[in-house]
């Protein structure tokens, strides 16, 4: 019988715990730059369902959270106009830690040091399941996209382009 190698408790997985989300665990070898589509291919899973956490800012560098599906672009300024700002850019590397607590590549939109707004694309609300970071590079979790309205208050917005 295989062994089942657990990673370690994140803030994430102990928020998701605490909410008794049920949630799998899913591991690989991480390389930088290599994101959505380099863990997706690893796993064996499209791309649409492995969700990438951005960290991005509005006009006044308020940072906000962005889930976006692993093979689409957001479109930041229809982004921008849907959430009521001029504009809205990505965070530095360094800002994105600062805000979320986590490392670039690492980055869950639960348990985040600092309150953001969440916004979630809103295709990735339709899927049955989604694969999204667990708070460590290297590590998705699967659970019910549903998990980030009820958790996050994330708001449906639509501004995917295609990769």
């Amino acid at each position: 019988m295989e062994k089942k190698i657990r990673v370690s408790e994140t803030p994430a997985t102990a928020l998701l715990r605490a909410h008794r989300v049920v949630f799998t665990e899913h591991r690989y070898a991480y390389m930088a730059h290599g994101g959505a589509h380099h863990s997706a291919a690893l796993l064996g899973v499209d791309p649409f369902m492995v969700i990438k956490t951005l960290i991005l800012q509005d006009d006044d560098a308020k940072p906000l959270v962005m889930l976006m599906h692993g093979n689409r672009k957001v479109s930041t300024k229809n982004l921008a106009r849907q959430i009521g700002a001029k504009v809205v850019m990505p965070c530095t590397p360094e800002a994105a830690n600062r805000h979320s607590g986590y490392l670039v590549g690492g980055t869950s939109p639960f348990a985040t040091r600092r309150s953001m707004p969440v916004y979630v694309e809103a295709t990735v609300l339709a899927l049955p399941q989604i694969l999204i970071n667990g708070g460590r590079r290297g590590y998705l979790v699967g659970l019910d996209p549903q998990i980030c309205v009820q958790l996050l208050n994330a708001r449906a917005v639509s501004c995917a382009l295609e990769d």
